[in-house]
C-alpha cells in the first residue's frame, strides 16, 4: 500500500481534534436546553462543563501511563473510540447523573489523545518543522470554535441537545476511519516504561512549563468563560450576536495557531514570552476597548490569537524537556490547560460576584498572564541547555526509527 503524504496524516489528527474541540466547548451554549430538558437549573447544569474538565485532568496522565507500551497509532484509535463511546453515552443519558458520567467519560481521552498526537505529529516531519506539525493538529481545535461549536449549538437548539452529541459521536467514527487509513505506524521506544515517563514529570523545566500553562492560559479563560455576558451587558450587542463574537474569538485562535508553528520552530522561548506578554497587554486593553463596539470586536480576535499562540510553544517546551520520554509530559500539559480553564473561570467569576463589574475578569486575566510570563522567564533563566530556544524534540526515543504504514 502506498504511503499517504504526511500532511494528509496530520489532517487526520486535525479532524480528531475538531471533534474533541466541539464536544469540549459546545456544552456552554447548550446549558439552558439541558437544564430545561432534565429539570435542573442552569448553574447546576454548569457542572457538566466541570465534569468534562475533570475527565481530562484524570485521564491525561492515567491513560497515557496505561498505554505507554501500546503502539501510538493503536493508542490514538483506542482513545478516539473511548471519546466516541463517551459522546454516545451522553446522547443516550436517561438523567442528569448519567449525563455527568458521560461527560467525564468523553473527557478522559482528551489530554492523552493530544499528548500522544503531538508526539506522533512531531515524528511525521523533519527536524525544524515539528512545531508546525503540532500546530496543524491544534488547528482542528480552533476550527471547532469557528464552525463546530456554533453549528452544534444551533443543531441542539432546534433538534435537542441529544442530537448534538449523536453528531459528535459520528465525527468520532469519521476520525477513527481517518486515523486508521492515513496515519502511519509510529513505533514506541522499547525502553519506554511508566516509571520512566513518571520520572520526566520531576524534571524542573517540565514542572515549570506545566505551571506556566496553568497560570498563563488561565488568563484566557478568565475572560472567555464570561464573553457571552460581556457581549450583551457591556459591548451593547443583542443575544443573537453572541455566536458571532464567539466565532470571532475562534478565528483569532486559528490565526494564532497558524502563526505559532513557524515562530516556535524559529525561536521557542521568545515566542512563549512574546505571546504571554501580548496576552497580558490585550487583556488589560480589553477593559477599555469593550465600550466601543468595533474596537471590542477587534480586541476579541486579537485576544483569541495571542491566547492560543501560547499553546504550541508550551506543548513543545514540555516535550523538549521530557527528552526521550515526552508522551506523559505532553499529555499532562493538557491537564494543566484544563486546570487553567477551571481556575480562570473560577477567579473571573469571583471578581464578578464581588461586584467589580462584568469586565473585571479582564484584569484578573491580565494578572494571571503576567504571572505565567514571570514563571516562563524564570524557567528560561534557570535553563542552561544550549538548544533550549529551538523546537526540536526527540519524539519517543533517542534516535528516530522509521515510520511505517503497517496498522498496529
Amino acid at each position: 500500500m502506498p504511503r499517504p503524504p504526511r500532511p494528509v496524516a496530520l489532517l487526520a489528527l486535525a479532524v480528531s481534534a475538531f471533534g474533541i474541540g466541539t464536544t469540549e466547548f459546545v456544552m456552554m451554549g447548550l446549558l439552558p436546553n439541558v437544564a430545561d430538558d432534565l429539570d435542573t437549573s442552569v448553574p447546576s447544569a454548569g457542572h457538566l462543563v466541570s465534569a468534562y474538565a475533570i475527565g481530562v485532568v484524570i485521564g491525561a496522565p492515567l491513560l497515557t501511563a496505561l498505554g505507554s507500551r501500546i503502539p501510538r497509532k493503536r493508542m490514538l484509535l483506542l482513545l478516539m473510540a473511548l471519546f466516541t463511546v463517551g459522546n454516545l453515552a451522553s446522547a443516550l443519558a436517561p438523567g442528569f447523573g448519567w449525563l455527568v458520567a458521560g461527560r467525564v467519560l468523553a473527557g478522559l481521552p482528551h489530554g492523552a489523545f493530544f499528548g500522544v498526537g503531538a508526539v506522533v505529529a512531531a515524528r511525521l516531519v523533519a527536524d525544524g518543522r515539528q512545531a508546525r506539525a503540532v500546530a496543524t493538529m491544534f488547528l482542528g481545535l480552533t476550527v471547532a470554535n469557528i464552525v463546530g461549536v456554533p453549528a452544534a449549538t444551533l443543531l441542539g437548539q432546534h433538534l435537542g441537545w441529544r442530537a448534538t452529541f449523536l453528531v459528535v459521536a459520528a465525527i468520532g467514527l469519521v476520525a477513527m476511519a481517518a486515523l486508521a487509513r492515513l496515519v502511519p505506524y509510529v513505533p514506541t521506544d522499547t525502553r519506554q516504561s511508566v516509571g520512566r515517563e513518571l520520572r520526566t514529570l520531576g524534571n524542573r523545566q517540565v514542572l515549570l512549563g506545566l505551571l506556566t500553562a496553568v497560570f498563563g492560559f488561565a488568563g484566557v479563560f478568565a475572560v472567555y468563560s464570561y464573553l457571552a455576558s460581556m457581549t450583551t451587558e457591556v459591548m451593547g450587542f443583542g443575544e443573537s450576536s453572541v455566536t458571532l463574537v464567539l466565532a470571532l474569538f475562534g478565528i483569532g485562535m486559528t490565526l494564532g495557531a497558524l502563526a505559532a508553528g513557524p515562530l516556535t520552530d524559529r525561536a521557542l522561548r521568545p515566542t512563549l514570552y512574546g505571546s504571554l506578554g501580548a496576552l497580558a497587554v490585550v487583556l488589560l486593553a480589553f477593559n477599555y476597548t469593550a465600550h466601543v463596539r468595533w474596537a471590542a470586536l477587534v480586541t476579541v480576535v486579537v485576544l483569541g490569537a495571542v491566547g492560543f499562540m501560547t499553546t504550541t510553544p508550551l506543548q513543545m517546551l514540555v516535550m523538549n524537556k521530557a527528552k526521550d520520554a515526552p508522551t506523559l509530559a505532553s499529555a499532562s500539559n493538557h491537564s494543566a490547560f484544563n486546570l487553567a480553564n477551571a481556575g480562570g473561570a473560577w477567579l473571573g467569576g469571583m471578581a464578578i460576584t464581588a461586584g467589580w463589574g462584568w469586565m473585571s475578569p479582564t484584569l484578573v486575566g491580565a494578572v494571571l498572564a503576567a504571572a505565567g510570563l514571570a514563571i516562563a522567564v524564570t524557567a528560561g533563566l534557570l535553563d542552561r541547555t544550549p538548544a533550549s530556544s529551538r523546537s526540536r524534540v526527540v519524539a519517543g526515543g533517542a534516535a528516530r526509527e522509521p515510520v511505517r504504514d503497517t496498522v498496529a
